[in-house]
This record gives structure tokens, C-alpha cells and sequence, in this order.
């Protein structure tokens, strides 16, 4: 889980003071925070399935997914998308994970 948690603060902080638009002018950034999140999904898909059903607050099946869409359709990946997961679905995440990590 502390690779999940080390690869969703990097995103945000790669992202922090920055736009939509800016996925798409500049290519590294968007790279660089697709990247980060296949690795948070792959972090999660080996978390043991006891680490899973212990921490419901997290989104398991939505994480793992989320990768093997990146990792498969990754001639189609929707900025549009993944802006938003940036910006609404990774905050609560950062939480429940600061929260597994801190044992509270």
C-alpha cells in the first residue's frame, strides 16, 4: 500500500497548479501521471485479497481495473478521464491510504 500511496502523491503533486489542457500540451506530464497511475494499479493488484477485504474505503476493483485499461488500451486513453480521476477519485484515495499506513 505504500507504493500506492507513493504513486498517488507524486500524481497530485505532478499535477498541482496545473490544468486539463495541460495533459494535452504537454506530453511528459501526460505520460508521467498515466504511468503513475498503472502503477497504482498494479500496486493494488498485489495487495492480498485479506490487505483488500480489511480496507473497504478503497476502491479495489476500480484501481485494478483502471490500470488494465491503461496498460491495454493504451492507444485510446481518455485525458478527459483521467483528469477527472486526478482531480475527484485520487484526494479520497490519498486519504484512505494515509489512514491504512498510519494504522488509525
Amino acid at each position: 500500500m505504500r507504493h500506492m500511496l507513493d504513486a498517488t502523491r507524486e500524481a497530485q503533486s505532478l499535477i498541482r497548479g496545473k490544468k486539463r489542457e495541460d495533459l494535452d500540451s504537454d506530453r511528459l506530464l501526460g505520460l508521467a501521471v498515466v504511468r503513475l497511475l498503472e502503477v497504482l494499479g498494479e500496486a493494488a493488484g498485489r495487495v492480498s485479497k485479506e490487505g483488500r477485504q480489511n480496507n473497504p474505503d478503497i476502491p479495489w476493483p476500480q484501481i485494478i481495473g483502471l490500470r488494465n485499461r491503461l496498460i491495454h488500451g493504451y492507444d485510446s486513453v481518455d485525458m478527459d478521464i483521467v483528469w477527472g480521476i486526478m482531480t475527484k477519485d485520487l484526494p479520497p484515495v490519498i486519504g484512505a491510504l494515509e489512514k491504512v499506513i498510519r494504522g488509525t
